[in-house]
This record gives C-alpha cells, sequence and structure tokens, in this order.
C-alpha cells in the first residue's frame, strides 16, 4: 500500500512538472531549414579558462579558431578576459573572427590592465549601441540595434548574476560530508545566503532586461547566459512573449553548462515575432564551462 502511495505521488510531481519537460529535452527531431537565413551564436568563454591554466594566448586562439570556422552573422560572446587595452582587444578579437565584423563591446576592470566582458559582432551594419545598467554588480547587460537587409532588430546579449559561490562552498558541492556534521550544518547555511543573493540580484536584473525590451522600437533576439534555469523566474520573466529557439526547433538534451554544478541549461536564445528561427544547436565543444549555443532565423515580414 505504501508502494501504491509512493507511486501515486511520484506520479503527481510529473504531472505537474511535465509543461516544463520540453524546456529541458526535445525528444521529436524538428524539420530545419537553413535557407535564407541568418546565423545567431552565443557563447559564455569562462574568460579563456585564465585562472584554470594561465596559457591566455593558446585558449583564446583555440577558441577564435572556433567561432570563426562557425561563420554566424551575429555572434553575442559574454565573459570574455583581456590582459591589454579594450580598444586593442576589441581590434583583436575583430581579426582572430576574420576582421569583417562590426563591434560592440562593454568591458569592466580592476585597475591592473585585466579586464572580462562582453560583446556583440555583427556581419550586419550596426546603427545603435546601449547597454543596461545594473547597479552593484559585475552582470552586464548591452543591447546592439542591427540593420540585416531591409529590416532593423535589437539584439540583447547578457550575462547576468551569478551565485559567486566561494571556494569553500564550491568544495562543499564536490564533496557533500554528513548532515549531522556541524561544520557542514554551518557551510550550508553559508551557502544557502550566497544561493539566496544570487537569486534576488538576477530577478532584479531580469525586470531591468524586461522593462528595456518593452520599450524597443525593433523586434528583440535576447542571447546569453542567463545563469538560471528554465524553471526560475529570471527566464520566465524575460521569455514572456518571446520564443525559446531551443524549445522551437532544438533536438535532444538541452543542457548548456557543464561546469563542477549538475549540468543544466542556462544558456539561452530567445526572440519575437515576426522572426522565424528555422534551426538550433548546441554545440559540444569542450573550450569552456559552458557550451555555445547557434540559432537561425528569417523575417516572417
Amino acid at each position: 500500500m505504501l508502494l501504491r502511495w509512493e507511486a501515486l505521488i511520484s506520479l503527481f510531481v510529473i504531472v505537474i512538472g511535465f509543461n516544463h519537460f520540453s524546456n529541458y529535452l526535445k525528444l521529436t527531431k524538428p524539420v530545419r531549414d537553413k535557407t535564407n537565413t541568418f546565423k545567431v551564436l552565443s557563447y559564455n568563454l569562462h574568460m579563456f579558462n585564465y585562472f584554470e591554466n594561465k596559457n591566455l594566448i593558446n585558449s583564446e586562439k583555440q577558441v577564435f579558431g572556433f567561432i570563426k570556422t562557425q561563420k554566424a552573422d551575429i555572434i553575442c560572446l559574454q565573459e570574455f578576459f583581456a590582459i591589454v587595452d579594450p580598444v586593442q582587444k576589441e581590434a583583436l578579437m575583430k581579426t582572430a573572427l576574420g576582421g569583417k565584423y562590426y563591434s560592440h563591446m562593454k568591458v569592466l576592470g580592476n585597475g591592473k590592465n585585466r579586464f572580462y566582458g562582453i560583446a556583440t559582432f555583427s556581419r550586419f551594419p550596426i546603427i545603435k549601441r546601449g547597454e543596461i545598467i545594473h547597479p552593484g554588480s559585475s552582470s552586464l547587460s548591452i543591447y546592439t540595434d542591427i540593420l540585416i537587409r531591409n529590416d532593423t532588430f535589437r539584439i540583447y546579449n547578457n550575462h547576468l548574476q551569478s551565485f559567486r559561490l566561494k571556494t569553500m562552498e564550491r568544495s562543499f558541492l564536490l564533496e557533500m560530508a554528513s548532515p549531522d556534521d556541524k561544520e557542514t550544518i554551518d557551510e550550508v547555511k553559508t551557502l544557502s545566503v550566497s544561493l539566496r543573493k544570487g537569486f534576488v540580484r538576477r530577478a532584479i536584473q531580469a525586470q531591468s532586461v524586461k522593462d528595456h525590451m518593452k520599450k524597443s522600437p525593433y523586434p528583440v533576439i535576447v542571447a546569453g547566459d542567463f545563469n538560471d534555469t528554465p524553471v526560475s523566474y529570471t527566464y520566465r520573466k524575460i521569455r514572456k512573449g518571446l520564443h525559446d529557439s531551443f524549445v522551437n526547433s532544438g533536438y535532444g538534451a538541452g543542457f548548456t553548462y557543464k561546469g563542477n554544478y549538475p549540468p543544466n541549461r542556462i544558456d539561452y536564445i530567445l526572440y519575437e515575432d515576426p522572426l522565424i528561427n528555422s534551426y538550433f544547436e548546441i554545440i559540444r565543444v569542450k573550450y569552456s564551462d559552458h557550451y555555445p549555443v547557434v540559432a537561425y532565423f528569417k523575417n516572417r515580414n
């Protein structure tokens, strides 16, 4: 009898969460068409893994070599790292991508010639550049108005608030100790504070991005690392009124993050009518703790 109730409870949970199933896994392979489309790529570079191996030049060369082969029309990059002047870095990245791109870049620095930032590159002309300020945070959001053939679209490139877990907290996630241990309980409390702060800050940032989007004079594409899952407030807030390219034309498991924490889908390319999304792919390369995502679009008009 007990097993029967446990089975019913499990079934109830599955039914409740069924609407979210397609946000993570697509079992039916959609009809994909790249004809007369433009290609958008979004990729969190994890600072070229600089703080893991220090071999910055080699890491950058591999990453940009890969991105160049993708021949994307619009490239949204998050968490690039530089130890040179930002203007010089922008020129170097354009050269590494083949040189045939317009660019829009925003960086933050620590005063020691070390910068990290976010950048959008476009084969199409850029007619306006802007940013959304997230006070008291190292998170970055930029918007870029791009003239694609005869139509203008606004591209939002985002790297929203991470949990910024301390080394101790990361170790704790990797090596869970007994819950009876007092030290472990203290670490759980510390971890919960970091998680709560991350959720709150991301919620505020999601609201700022959404408020800005509502005033856009052009149809929007919203890309980047949201640092949150498809069941989160952040995702639901930003996605409202938009389409998710993975849900529309993806196939298989939607996981885009492969770091120390459980794999999940936190990188997105969302879009608005009258755009039509005809292809989506997660590319399983190992240059970062994220996978790049690509989507193909055409205009309905």
